[in-house]
């Protein structure tokens, strides 16, 4: 038995040990300067330097016990990853040779990354370095322990120097501002004076793949682009259906261990572990946080599967559509909101059709989804997605809600009669067998193919890539629901009589906003037809999704709320355009590179020893050889056919890197770069199928995913 088997550990001592978290503060800090701290966290009231100068010192010195050197602040710039500097703790050198360690408060508050060398979209000039990262003490810094050593990191926003929002944290804060502010307006017309804050809170499952790591490093393609742009199908795919939640292997099970163990250390609550469909498919799920800290969990949880993968000899993959064929990975992006106090405001109750404030809540989300289905679609939009959205493994490219049968009922009958007098109730679980419990099942199933669906007491938003941020999803969400909430306030406040305005209200919501509501199969050629009936956007890949962002209705919703500027989208704009572009242009040049340099090589030399082996039968005997020369015959057809593909990518490739960077270059990497993509990788992928294994230059789909 290895070492990691033989290692055992007690979750509850672990957790959370390298976190400076609240407990950590609690018992470190001054009383005062706790309490101060505590009011900057929950109330928004602003840190003083002399306030941090005492967080910064204790923070130092329980980071320094923990084996720390190093600090940095750790953001989120719009590059999809994270990023750090690191800084020792080491000051000026004294007298007598020694050093001292220090950290101070202006530190701690504020760093100075080179805001040039990152994603702008023109928000600034390359020779306009200065940019700053600011600490976000809502969220906990902690201590990450690598072969780099201990390094404190302290989650931080990260901005220009003329202020504008360089990341993805700055405006997810500011939603959730929002999303609060409106919220208290809605639950104080309801009489609730004991809330004081609202906040989102979220559950991100994680999808990923697992693969040796040697033979990882000899596919090009997984190397440079993150998916397999060559493969064909192995004689076994996920057609069995045996993979997903069946025993764990080994090898796999070890590799879990360690990452769980590396999470808990972290404070991240890793909750679920399971095999998904595709082989060598799996998902990790953590427990609900708030918002802010769920994207940052996030970011750690895709950290953290990639450092130790490497541990064991394995790579992760996180890739929307690492194998073509197989399943596609993506992230379920769980919402919902809560008060301080513990009130869930989707939860609705045994008696939804009585439940007002719920109802009120519900349609105003029905509202925001249907007005806002563009931003909510563009929100999950990536070059890794367009794989999936729509191709019957992750939900359609229309967005929907699905309510269930018990909702639904519930606003047929305001609909229809404008009251809404009982709810579906669930009903007992007879099993038929009577060592078995019987139980009460749920009043209503669930929907996998629905892009937005309700599911007991949130929202479950099943489009988000596997590697993307969940944190623009986030924003939208906060964001179009403090709109329809705002809105609705706006018309309450004024009403004379309460009860009779708000179900009006409701009513008019359902009503004027049903058309996103479709509870049946979002996979069915039927739904696109009706979709379209309805009025309900189509968009199919990220270059079409990203105008969304720039709308004169998206830049109006955003500033009213201040979560962003109109320079600040037409800036995403750019980046998300120049990221299609060059994302597919990596694809294309990994393409030329392996099929100049292996593939084609591979094929002339099986071409030529089954040309000499041929000759060699003929020159032995007078054998019939026309098996021999058919085989030479397709595969050089398949090998000419390939080298004008290869011809027509190079000379498209060409074109599309000499064009203007924007919206044209990326519709023609989308349409003339990717098709010539497909059209290369068609007859390689049946040259595969021919070609002596021994010979082919790369690991097979059926050696990644099943030799694990």
């Amino acid at each position: 038995m290895s070492e990691v088997q033989n290692e055992y550990y007690n979750v509850a001592d672990i957790f959370g040990e390298n976190v400076f978290n609240d407990s950590v503060m609690q018992e470190r800090l001054p009383k005062k300067t706790y309490k101060k701290l505590r009011e900057v966290i929950e109330e928004g009231k602003e840190l003083d330097l002399a306030t941090a100068d005492v967080i910064a010192h204790e923070m130092k010195e329980w980071a320094i016990e923990k084996g720390a050197t190093h600090y940095t602040h750790w953001f989120q710039p719009l590059t999809g990853v994270t990023a750090e500097k690191h800084d020792s703790f080491i000051s000026a050198p004294m007298s007598n040779g020694k050093v001292l360690m220090s950290f101070s408060g202006k530190e701690l508050i504020k760093g100075e990354p080179d805001a040039s060398s990152f994603p702008s979209g023109g928000l600034r000039a390359t020779f306009e370095a200065r940019g700053y990262t600011a600490w976000d003490c809502t969220s906990p810094a902690f201590v990450r322990q690598d072969a780099a050593g201990a390094t404190l990191c302290i989650p931080t926003a990260f901005c220009s120097y003329t202020g504008e929002a360089l990341d993805q944290k700055t405006p997810l804060l500011r939603s959730m501002e929002a999303i609060n502010e409106q919220a208290l307006r809605l639950l104080k017309l309801f009489g609730n004076t004991t809330s004081k804050k609202v906040t989102p809170s979220v559950g991100p499952e994680q999808e990923y793949f697992i693969v040796d790591r040697e033979k990882y490093l000899q596919r090009k393609d997984l190397i440079f682009t993150g998916r397999t742009l060559f493969g064909a199908m192995p004689p076994k795919g996920q057609e069995m259906e045996d993979h997903y939640f069946g025993a764990i292997r080994e090898r796999i099970a070890a590799y879990m261990k360690d990452v769980n163990k590396e999470l808990w250390k972290l404070g991240v609550t890793a909750k679920t572990q399971h095999n998904e469909v595709a082989p060598a498919q799996h998902e990790l799920a953590p427990i609900y946080a708030e918002a802010n800290i769920a994207v940052d969990h996030n970011q750690l949880v895709m950290e953290t599967l990639k450092k130790v993968a490497g541990r064991h000899g394995l790579q992760c993959l996180l890739h929307e559509k690492p194998f073509a064929g197989v399943n596609g990975s993506g992230k379920h992006n769980n919402w919902s909101i809560t008060t301080d106090d513990g009130i869930n405001l989707l939860e609705p109750g045994t008696t939804p059709h009585d439940n007002v404030q719920f109802l009120l809540v519900l349609t105003c989300i029905l509202k925001a989804v249907d007005t806002h289905a563009d931003l909510l679609r563009e929100a999950a939009a990536d070059v890794g997605n367009d794989h999936r959205l729509g191709a019957n493994e992750a939900p359609p490219a229309i967005i929907s809600i699905y309510l269930g049968e018990q909702l639904e009922d519930v606003l047929s009958q305001l609909i229809s009669t404008g009251e809404a007098t009982h709810s579906l109730a669930g009903s007992k679980l007879e099993t038929g067998v009577k060592t078995l419990p019987d139980f009460m099942k749920d009043a209503t199933d669930r929907n996998r193919t629905s892009p937005f669906a309700f599911t007991g007491n949130k929202f479950e938003f099943r489009m988000v890539g596997s590697q993307d941020s969940i944190a623009q999803p986030n924003i939208v969400l906060n964001t179009i629901v403090a709109e329809a909430f705002s809105e609705a306030c706006d018309v309450l406040e004024k009403a004379d009589d309460f009860d009779l305005a708000v179900h009006d209200l409701i009513k008019k919501y359902a009503t004027e906003h049903q058309r996103i509501v479709f509870n049946g199969n979002g996979y069915s050629d039927e739904w696109v037809a009706e979709a379209e009936k309805r009025g309900l956007p189509n968009i199919k890949s990220m270059v079409d999704a990203i105008p969304a962002l720039a709308t004169d209705k998206a830049v109006s919703l955003f500033e009213k709320f201040g979560v962003f500027t109109k320079a600040e989208l037409e800036s995403r704009v750019e980046i998300e355009y120049e990221t299609y572009a060059k994302e597919i242009n990596i694809e294309a040049k990994a393409m030329i590179d392996i099929a100049g340099k292996q593939i084609i090589p591979a094929i002339i030399k099986y071409t030529t020893e089954l040309a000499e082996s041929a000759a060699a039968v003929k020159s032995v005997c007078d054998a019939d050889i026309s098996v021999q020369t058919g085989l030479l015959k397709e595969v050089s057809a398949l090998l000419a056919e390939t080298k004008a593909a290869l011809a027509k990518l190079e000379e498209d490739t060409a074109k599309g890197g000499a064009m203007e960077e924007g919206r044209d270059q990326a519709v023609f990497y989308r349409d003339v770069v990717k098709a010539d993509m497909d059209a290369l990788r068609a007859p390689v992928d049946k040259l595969e199928m021919i070609v002596d294994k021994d010979i082919w230059p790369m690991p097979s789909y059926g050696d990644l995913i099943f030799e694990v």
